[in-house]
């Protein structure tokens, strides 16, 4: 995750994420993929009986806040914080905060109930994402929880989709396992683990429960995995 890149991508991001298979999966134009993350947060803390309305959230890595502005009106406060001061020169959220490095997130200890993750960690150097995770862990409250999202790389349109992008040049991507081995060396206990985007948003839109019956099959396009802090460190 590199802020100045990001900063000279900020201008044409829209651009340069299009490409003509991803297009195809979903309209450029549509909020589609944020609120199949929108809907998969909302349903596991529902499915938990957590109401996120007396919840504090943190996005970390949170680019132009397209999420916090979908769950905005969910949680009782939202912030997000970036490396990119120009990604996040077009977010809309009350308190946004620049980040000076990755692993150092400009927040206190046990500040937050919920904090996500979303597509953050294929861009980090492979010896920060131990520290990154264990910097998540301080600003949570002990039970609250952490949802990392990426990119699947046993989909092979993801792999493919993700080797063309000009914003992941260099990036890793990262298998659901690995993911939660980072989260329970960080002294989290991974809860669930869940798979997504198999379909098309037209297709998606009429029979949008199959994903429901697939989501443990490890081929849907990114992958959510929820982790909880159990206890202080």
């Amino acid at each position: 995750m590199n802020g100045p890149e990001f900063d000279r991508f900020s201008a044409s991001y829209d651009e340069l994420l299009r490409d003509p298979i991803r297009d195809r999966f979903a309209d450029s134009a549509s909020p589609f993929f944020h609120l199949r993350k929108r809907d998969l947060i909302r349903n596991f803390l529902r499915q938990r009986g957590m109401s996120s309305r007396s919840l504090s959230y943190l996005d970390f890595g949170c680019g132009r806040g397209e999420l916090l502005s979908l769950l905005r009106n969910d949680f009782a406060r939202v912030a997000g914080c970036d490396l990119s001061r120009g990604m996040l020169s077009s977010a809309d959220a009350a308190d946004i905060r620049a980040q000076d490095l990755p692993n150092r997130i400009p927040f206190t200890d046990a500040e937050f109930d919920f904090v996500t993750a979303v597509c953050v960690y294929h861009h980090l150097a492979l010896d920060a994402r131990l520290a990154v995770t264990q910097e998540i862990f301080r600003v949570l409250k002990p039970g609250g929880i952490f949802a990392m999202v990426e990119h699947n790389p046993y989909n092979p349109v993801t792999r493919y989709i993700v080797s063309r992008a000009p914003i992941d040049v260099g990036a890793v991507l990262l298998k659901a396992r690995e993911a939660r081995q980072w989260m329970s060396q960080s002294w989290f206990t991974p809860v669930s683990t869940q798979y997504f985007l198999y379909l098309p948003e037209k297709i998606y839109r009429r029979v949008g429960s199959l994903e429901r019956l697939m989501s443990k099959l490890p081929l849907g396009g990114q992958y959510v995995v929820f982790a909880k802090k159990v206890a202080s460190r």
